[in-house]
């Protein structure tokens, strides 16, 4: 039997070093993304600073009088002091990156970076993996920017609208994104190519700046508020918007999309994101070992052999 041993330090030079991988983090709504990257570091900087440090360089001083025995004396540098130039770890010592640069108005499911996990950051980008996403909206009305947040700019009636009307869109829109989804890829619908990709499954597109909606239905209808639990890649956030609002004029009524929560980025779901509260260096430190772990075991997460998506266990009606 094979025993692990760990080993528990208090040097935040063996800690700093250690900082190379990727984690995952919850994003609250309204918060950009640069003020929660901030965040995340000052909170960082101050564990770290908090722990053992680098101690206060010395030079050499040679004093006395030239025609005498002279005296040298080793003092601590100022240029080196931390009052001087402020906390052995600051901001600009660490390199944090995004799979997705999420807009203000979504929450979620935020996979990073650090330091040198900001190459695997950067393959994981490249292999266009999937997410989950639940988007709610609001019956009846309609605002300049797609968003609750916007000025509404027009109200109608939705007492007409049925769950089997919206059901029925979700289908069709679904349908044209799979029609399309050979087009994206860059494979001729008539080939042998094209039929051994559509047995294994969705594909991915081809360019990275078009967005593919793999599955899109209706969770729940309660009038005026209905849920969406869509799965796609390359979407941006008013893409995510811009559905809901089509989907009102399908309906001949308006719809504004009032939340866009991301509950699962490829492998990694919402129950292993860390909230802000655990934002520290212990917990990360966890959470990337975690993610390393995961990984391990699903190597096709940062190598795309074939233009098929692997399948991925998700399990979203329980948030």
């Amino acid at each position: 039997m094979s025993v692990r041993v760990y080993k528990y330090v208090n040097d935040a030079r063996l800690i700093y070093d250690a900082l190379n991988g990727i984690f995952v983090i919850y994003k609250s709504p309204h918060i950009h993304f640069n003020a929660m990257r901030q965040t995340f570091i000052d909170n960082l900087c101050k564990d770290l600073n908090d722990m053992y440090v680098r101690p206060q360089r010395k030079y050499v001083a040679i004093e006395g009088e030239t025609n005498k025995n002279m005296k040298v004396i080793i003092r601590k540098s100022f240029a080196d002091d931390p009052l001087v130039i402020g906390p052995r770890y600051q901001p600009n010592d660490f390199k944090l990156a995004a799979t997705k640069i999420m807009h203000k108005d979504i929450s979620g499911v935020l996979v990073c970076g650090i330091n040198k996990g900001n190459q695997l950051i950067h393959k994981i980008k490249e292999n266009m993996c999937i997410r989950f996403y639940k988007i709610k909206g609001l019956l009846g009305q309609a605002t300049d920017n797609y968003f609750h947040t916007g000025k509404i700019v027009e109200k109608s009636k939705y007492t007409h609208i049925k769950r089997g009307h919206i059901d029925k869109l979700c289908s069709s829109m679904q349908s044209s994104h799979q029609k399309k989804m050979f087009e994206l890829c860059g494979v001729d619908i008539q080939s042998q190519a094209a039929y051994e990709l559509a047995v294994q499954g969705p594909i991915r597109p081809a360019n990275s700046n078009i967005p593919m909606i793999y599955t899109i239905k209706c969770t729940d209808f309660s009038p005026p508020e209905f849920t969406l639990e869509v799965v796609c890649t390359n979407e941006y956030d008013l893409y995510l918007k811009t559905i809901i609002h089509e989907l009102g004029m399908q309906l001949r009524s308006n719809a504004t999309c009032t939340q866009i929560i991301c509950i699962q980025d490829g492998l990694f779901n919402i129950q292993q994101a860390l909230l802000s509260k655990y934002w520290n260096l212990k917990e990360i430190m966890y959470n990337m070992q975690m993610c390393k772990k995961i990984i391990d075991k699903n190597d096709h997460i940062l190598c795309q052999e074939n233009a098929a998506l692997k399948p991925i266990n998700h399990s979203i009606e329980a948030y």
